[in-house]
């Protein structure tokens, strides 16, 4: 039998495990050009709250009793692909379950021996190639720019920090509670931490950007996001990868309550979409995997072990339980 979580209700506010389900189908058989894969690792992300809505967004919502969606590493067990074979490691986005079936073009055969397979739902995968386009592409740094990032002991957080280190530029992380502020120095190569959970922000901005924030790499959005705008330097570039403070509000928030800002430091503001960048892809992967292979690129992985464990899991991520890439390995 093939073991799925699905969604069995529209989330009020944050998820609870009641909005999720644990159900058994067969395992599905693939068709001329599908290729049937047997899940490894699941990597769980904040968008996911998003497709559990039907606010409009980007992407088509879940609907009540489909799979949830998600990326998942598996090994190919049955191939009417001549791509792949029987033993093939890939990736795609296949969902929350233990067997799924898709079309050839919808997979990406990775090589395990230049990263663990799990890493290429991170590192080497989705979030790595978010910290890389949205810092080189949308950011655009250059040697001795300040760059601020928020939710910067996430997973996509910790790679961009470290990226924009790499690039000569000044790197400054905010995170929630001591033990992230720890990690962005100590693990990920951060000049300064800020907690926001106890800390000024603002004082604490105005102390280590005292000539402003070049580039601000917003994965948080909200009232934290209107301070650092508050801090911005002329010419400053803004770049919205996500908002994961608003994705669980019942109301949103009123921040920012202006854009005067941009007018005064001349900045420039431009959300992004991964999946832009697909062409481009191959590229980036080869230039992160060389980066991981000298060394250069840390990263943290919260591992939790089972598919029904993948619902509890996500909603500790929302909440920041997590430290690092949130991955489910099914057994």
């Amino acid at each position: 039998m093939n073991r799925q979580i699905t969604l069995a209700a529209r989330p009020v506010g944050y998820p609870q495990e009641s909005d999720f389900a644990l159900v058994e189908t067969p395992v599905p058989e693939p068709g001329p050009g599908q290729v049937l894969v047997r899940s490894q690792w699941l990597s769980l992300d904040p968008y996911m709250r998003g497709r559990m809505s039907t606010t409009r967004s980007y992407a088509k919502a879940t609907e009540i009793g489909d799979v949830m969606t998600g990326q998942v590493v598996g090994e190919v067990v049955e191939s009417h692909d001549g791509r792949f074979s029987p033993g093939d490691l890939v990736v795609g986005q296949l969902g929350w379950q233990e067997y799924a079936v898709a079309r050839g073009g919808a997979l990406r055969k990775i090589d395990p021996r230049v990263a663990p397979p799990q890493a290429w739902l991170h590192v080497l995968g989705a979030t790595g190639l978010t910290a890389y386009f949205g810092l080189f592409d949308v950011g655009r740094p250059s040697p001795g720019d300040t760059v601020v990032v928020s939710g910067a002991a996430g997973a996509v957080g910790q790679i961009t920090g470290q990226l924009a280190r790499i690039a000569g530029c000044r790197t400054v992380g905010i995170a929630g509670g001591p033990e992230k502020v720890a990690d962005l120095t100590e693990e990920y190569g951060y000049d300064a931490g800020i907690d926001y959970k106890a800390d000024d922000v603002n004082a604490r901005l105005k102390e280590l950007c005292p000539h402003g924030v070049d580039l601000y790499f917003d994965n948080v959005g909200g009232a934290l996001s209107e301070t650092v705008f508050r801090r911005l330097a002329l010419g400053a570039r803004i770049v919205i990868c996500g908002q994961i403070s608003q994705y669980n509000l019942t109301e949103p928030e009123l921040a920012p309550r202006h854009l005067g800002f941009l007018i005064v430091f001349r900045a420039r503001m431009q959300g992004f979409l991964v999946s832009d960048y697909a062409h481009r892809f191959d590229q980036a992967i080869r230039r992160l995997a060389t980066l991981l292979g000298e060394g250069r690129l840390r990263y943290r992985e919260d591992v939790t072990d089972g598919l029904e464990h993948a619902p509890e899991a996500f909603i500790g991520m929302l909440n920041g339980a997590n430290r690092g890439k949130t991955l489910v390995k099914l057994t």
